[in-house]
């Protein structure tokens, strides 16, 4: 069997994967999330190693599986998140700095008033915005002066989440990191595949604090004293979380896409062995091809999709469950007029606006608790729809179908809308986890247990199909409606 590790920004969770492709145990542990002020999103490091802890024993536990029959463990992670840690005694130096936290936008708009938006794109494929890591690592650095001292006694360790798994599953023999995450900071250069001086040189980064890059589906060392499995089992596969549900999804040829929706939405088409540059404001971004080597993709990042079903639960009040947002969208008709824009923590592409925060809006008298979640739903279909459009101007092509994954992907109501708001069938696997999915295939494959992506086939077989119900007039109508509260939203922040 292979273990894989999907460590995300909610939680934990832990497949137990057969040859087939076959789940055969599943485990869930929640990852507590610190919001110190407004704007600021951290994890503790060790709380989320708990987590993985946790989520894997329940899995193990779920498939009536000795530890001793793991082959190898697979690993996908949050991306962007970074931390800090002491090498010699592996403790934390800090809460990690999650990839939704905004503490650094005043740094990504000074570095833009200079000139460097042009340089960034060009050789990261990325956008000059707090997301990504290389500016929540210059601030890391620059507010602890401990993490200064370790770098110069050559004892830091800098890593996005993965980095982190795999030091503590090998017990601090390995410092590493894959292509995919690498290519979320902000320091890697897609034409040479590496981090670059001049690019460590403008955030203030020590080169001796980065983890090494091996490949995807490559040789990550070996568990000792992880708790989680015997020592010695192979850590094989490692793989950013969009990237791996990409592989899972066996998108792994130019033309293949795929839509994630979890924590926020990702929007994935898969462009073969060179970049394709984005004039539609989406991201290039680093995936994997059918064995796990380098190729290239297209991205679109929603930052709030999940996330806004958590805020309803925890925030408002307004729902026991994620679950309960199928029921509630389908007792009413339509949002009766109200709108969500979920700018929690700023808008993603194809906008970029980092200083813009959610609105709610065409509230009246009648409007009850089953309006604002079925607006919440709508949301992620409406942001996702955007991605498509931007996707489809940058590819040349349209988007004939759509692969879909991700916690909210069991929710048939929003799976139906999607496809009613595209216009093309939306396609959901029997397997919905395809992140965790497409870390463990990387791992078999690294280690021989499959051949090719294609033999775990079970995983990938078509559950549902939807296939759009409405018309072009009704598209267009809900579409405006959903164009009307951005341009209010954007409006008043001057643009």
């Amino acid at each position: 069997m292979i273990l894989a590790l999907d460590q995300g920004t909610t939680g934990t969770t832990a497949l137990v994967i057969d040859h087939a492709g076959r789940v055969r145990g599943r485990g869930y542990a929640e990852l507590p999330q610190h919001f110190p002020k407004p704007g600021w999103v951290e994890h503790d490091p060790d709380q989320i190693w708990a987590s993985v802890v946790a989520a894997a024993a329940r899995a193990l536990a779920a498939a009536k599986l000795a530890r001793t029959r793991i082959t190898a463990i697979g690993v996908t992670n949050q991306r962007e998140t970074t931390l800090l840690w002491d090498k010699r005694t592996g403790e934390p130096v800090a809460r990690a700095i999650v990839w939704q936290d905004r503490r650094t936008s005043e740094r990504c708009a000074e570095l833009r008033r200079r000139g460097g938006e042009a340089m960034f794109r060009r050789r990261t494929g990325l956008v000059l915005d707090p997301y990504f890591s290389a500016t929540k690592l210059e601030w890391l650095l620059a507010h602890h002066p401990r993490a200064r001292r370790l770098a110069a006694q050559n004892r830091l360790a800098f890593g996005t989440v993965d980095s982190w798994l795999v030091w503590k599953l090998t017990g601090g023999l390995v410092h590493a990191t894959d292509p995919t995450n690498a290519s979320r900071t902000l320091l890697y250069d897609l034409r040479t595949q590496r981090f670059e001086a001049d690019l460590l040189k403008r955030f203030g980064v020590p080169a001796n604090i980065l983890p090494q890059i091996r490949p995807s589906a490559g040789d990550f060392g070996r568990t000792r004293g992880a708790r989680i499995v015997p020592d010695g089992v192979a850590v094989a596969g490692v793989a950013g979380d969009q990237q791996a549900a990409l592989f899972g999804q066996g998108c792994v040829r130019a033309g293949q896409s795929k839509n994630t929706y979890g924590t926020g939405c990702f929007l994935l088409l898969h462009t073969g062995a060179k970049p394709v540059r984005s004039r539609a404001g989406l991201l290039t971004t680093v995936a994997c091809g059918p064995r796990g080597e380098i190729a290239y993709a297209l991205e679109g990042s929603v930052f709030i999709a999940g996330a806004a079903m958590q805020w309803l639960r925890d925030g408002l009040g307004l729902i026991g469950s994620a679950a309960e947002s199928e029921a509630l969208a389908r007792s009413v008709p339509d949002s009766g007029g109200v709108v969500l824009v979920p700018a929690f923590a700023g808008l993603g592409a194809p906008h970029w606006r980092a200083d813009v925060r959610g609105m709610l809006s065409g509230l009246t008298r009648g409007t009850n608790r089953a309006h604002i979640v079925r607006a919440a739903l709508e949301s992620m279909a409406l942001q996702s729809r955007d991605l498509v459009e931007a996707m489809a101007r940058d590819a040349g092509t349209r988007v004939r179908a759509l692969q879909v994954d991700g916690g909210a992907a069991a929710n048939a109501w929003l799976m139906q809308y999607q496809a009613d708001l595209l216009g093309i069938p939306v396609r959901r696997p029997r397997v919905i986890e395809t992140t965790a999915l497409g870390a463990g295939l990387l791992a078999g494959i690294a280690t021989g247990f499959w051949r090719s992506h294609l033999e775990a086939d079970a995983a990938r077989r078509l559950e549902r199909e939807f296939r759009p119900a409405r018309d072009a007039r009704w598209r267009r109508a809900e579409v405006a409606r959903w164009d009307a509260a951005l341009a209010r939203l954007l409006g008043t922040r001057g643009r």
